[in-house]
């Protein structure tokens, strides 16, 4: 399979710069198992990091991924005690790997409710990566695009005291700095955006998958890339075959 993809060949003016994933499907895939759901968690893992692996490969600059939403509290308290100890476990893993692969890490989205102790490895990972420029990695933790728009106008209405226009919100946004989202993958067969960067995803082109997100294979990634570069983008504008 992978000898075939790698003869694959992309426009690289028609590659998104931008991906980001809801990876939705991982206690479906434990359950298909007989496998408690936080083992579909862990096996979600290593699909991450697999993803992270070919967007290096197919050039895309920055990746997002949807890791846990602030509906996900309302999951039983085993769950969220399982993925927060994850959490943990793959900074204390992945360090090393980002540090390699030139990888910059930024974490997205209100971190005031985990304890002191992750917030501070998270920071301290960022800190750690900051000068990466391989690939931008976003990893949303306790991250809903409501909460991140209002904290972006609360925060600019603290400083400036006045009516907040588009760009200067997009600049107080948890992704400053980073381009809008050209690619928006989601697995799992739901077809909905869940409450997941409804600022930047305003223009961004939504591939969905039946695909459960531990069994998201390069095949798959590819098959998402295929079918962007179809895409006609006009941003609202006519395109030169309908002015003709």
């Amino acid at each position: 399979m992978f000898s075939r993809l790698k003869k694959i060949f992309f426009k690289p003016t028609k590659l998104p710069d931008h991906i980001a994933v809801i990876m939705d499907g991982n206690g479906r895939w434990a359950k298909k198992r007989f496998l408690p759901r936080i083992a579909g968690h862990s096996k979600g893992t290593d699909a991450a990091e697999k993803i992270v692996k070919y967007c290096f490969k197919y050039h895309i600059k920055t990746l997002t991924l949807f890791t846990f939403s602030t509906e996900n509290w309302q999951r039983p308290d085993e769950e969220v005690e399982g993925l927060l100890n994850l959490f943990e476990e793959s900074i204390v893993k992945s360090r090393a790997s980002l540090i390699k692969n030139n990888i910059a890490i930024r974490f997205i989205g209100d971190k005031k409710l985990f304890s002191e102790e992750l917030q501070r490895k998270l920071q301290e990972l960022e800190k750690t990566c900051s000068k990466n420029n391989g690939l931008d990695l976003n990893i949303a933790l306790n991250y809903g695009g409501r909460s991140e728009i209002v904290r972006a106008a609360n925060t600019f209405y603290q400083k400036e005291g006045k009516l907040i226009t588009e760009s200067e919100l997009t600049n107080h946004l948890d992704t400053a700095g980073m381009p809008e989202v050209d690619l928006l993958i989601r697995t799992g067969g739901e077809k909905r955006i869940s409450n997941f960067l409804l600022w930047q995803i305003a223009y961004a082109e939504l591939f969905f998958t039946d695909v459960l997100w531990p069994d998201f294979s390069e095949e798959h990634f590819v098959e998402a890339l295929q079918w962007f570069q179809k895409t006609n983008r006009t941003f609202g504008k006519l395109t030169d075959d309908l002015n003709a």
